[in-house]
């Protein structure tokens, strides 16, 4: 992206991790690819993440301690982009063996494993 943020997707199908923007820093780097050339991520840029602009507007006591039900919907845009990138990613995915499996797997890190030094 023309911030230097990463875009990564999960796919979402596979782990649950949506389109999003990441810092570099938060990136472990791997020697597992997968050509992803075929996914078209031309319309997304820095403007499709940005959130609507609510107006804030003075709130009642009403309105004040009103409980929304607090769950938010991505807008349809990010839903079909969401949609064309999976499926290109998918389709590469199931071209490389065990990568499904790869993706899916759990990763943490524990106090006593350094990162750098970490080989994948």
């Amino acid at each position: 992206l023309e911030s230097g943020l990463l875009l990564v997707t999960g796919p979402f199908r596979i782990n649950g991790v949506p389109l999003r923007r990441l810092n570099q820093r938060y990136v472990i780097a791997t020697s597992a690819s997968v050509d992803v050339s075929s996914a078209n991520v031309d319309k997304i840029d820095d403007a499709f993440f940005k959130r609507p602009n609510n107006k804030k507007t003075s709130k009642g006591v009403e309105q004040f301690f009103k409980r929304g039900d607090g769950k938010k919907t991505p807008t349809k845009p990010r839903q079909a982009a969401q949609k064309s990138v999976d499926t290109a990613v998918l389709s590469a995915v199931k071209a490389v063996p065990m990568m499904r499996e790869y993706l899916n797997a759990r990763f943490t890190l524990t106090k006593s494993m350094l990162p750098h030094t970490l080989k994948f």
